[in-house]
């Protein structure tokens, strides 16, 4: 039981850690345009991720807490993906590289659960190639679109004046920043819940997800808001302006592409990237302007992180959990 409990602690852990590694997904938008401070920011970001807990089923948390076949599922599982998740989060965030926390935390989950199973059997395929695919569909969806929003916005109001636009979309982008805030704690919180039910299930204390005790989702959705508030400012930089230079005009198009396409992707029950989501919507946006407007040897940078992100951490957790397991 003490290792449970070990076990869920740091599940909040790493749910804290998303919330400051994410942080930027939120908040980069509307930082880069001005229209909050980052302090306001993050505080508005932050409560729009707990509130997220009212209003979402927990479909995402039981595609991850399925990841891996219930035979396989162990507490040291559990525990060797977590670290590993951890440890990718931390230093893909100390190099500023906004990678998954989702995909880093699946990717840990599957690699340990394969490693106790001996064979990729170990892991519920059918379960983990949505994620797979989305690692490539969640930021197209978003850049596509976040293009048709901003083509139509632009038709709108081509005929009214630049600072009347401006003050406007300021106003808006109070509303989209807070639609993808919800969108971001509906699907990120949820991927540590899942995590944890998946540790009760190992140990019988429940039968299904839908039994999960509530302090678990209040937990899970108070520890994202509160890495959320702590923020993640090296990743703001690379969000905000490093792939394109936005005004609220554009954050606008940009955040509700995002907000859309996680609330499309979390009623489906597929576990997508935030991460990759407002990147492909920042692009998509920044190409309506013109291609060249898109730093597209920063996005390439960030495909390469992306892509490593699951194989890695998959590899690390796998290595946690054989050490783990010759050493207790």
């Amino acid at each position: 039981m003490s290792f449970l409990l070990i076990i869920i602690l740091l599940a909040l852990v790493f749910d804290f850690i998303n919330g400051f590694h994410d942080a930027a997904n939120s908040i980069a938008t509307v930082v880069s345009t001005k229209v909050l401070t980052p302090f306001q920011a993050v505080l508005w970001a932050a409560a729009f991720n707990f509130l997220a807990y009212w209003i979402f089923e927990l479909k995402v948390a039981d595609t991850v807490a399925k990841t891996v076949k219930p035979e396989f599922i162990t507490l040291p599982v559990v525990f060797s993906g977590l670290i590993a998740a951890i440890t990718w989060n931390l230093l893909t965030w100390w190099r500023g590289i906004p990678s998954s926390s989702s995909h880093t935390l699946i990717g840990g989950f599957a690699g340990a659960g394969i490693a106790n199973a001996g064979a990729i059997d170990g892991v519920n395929i059918a379960k983990i190639m949505p994620t797979v695919y989305f690692i490539v569909l969640a930021p197209v969806i978003g850049m596509v679109i976040s293009g048709i929003i901003h083509i139509i916005t632009i038709n709108i109001c081509r005929k009214s004046k630049p600072s009347k636009v401006d003050n406007v979309f300021r106003r808006l982008q109070l509303l989209s920043s807070a639609a993808f805030s919800l969108g971001h704690g509906g699907s990120d919180a949820q991927k540590v819940i899942g995590i944890i039910a998946a540790a009760m299930l190992s140990q019988g204390l429940i039968a299904d997800i839908k039994h999960i005790p509530p302090w678990v989702p209040v937990a899970c959705y108070t520890s994202i808001a509160l890495g959320t508030i702590f923020g993640g400012w090296r990743i703001v930089k690379t969000m905000g302006q490093r792939v394109t230079k936005l005004t609220p005009f554009e954050g606008f198009s940009a955040e509700t592409a995002g907000a859309l396409t996680l609330f499309g992707t979390q009623h489906f029950k597929i576990p997508v990237s935030t991460t990759h989501t407002i990147t492909g919507s920042i692009i998509g946006v920044g190409a309506v302007k013109r291609v060249a407007a898109v730093r597209w040897g920063v996005t390439r940078d960030l495909l390469i992180a992306w892509i490593l992100t699951i194989p890695v951490s998959a590899l690390i957790a796998a290595i946690i959990f054989y050490i783990f397991r010759n050493f207790t």
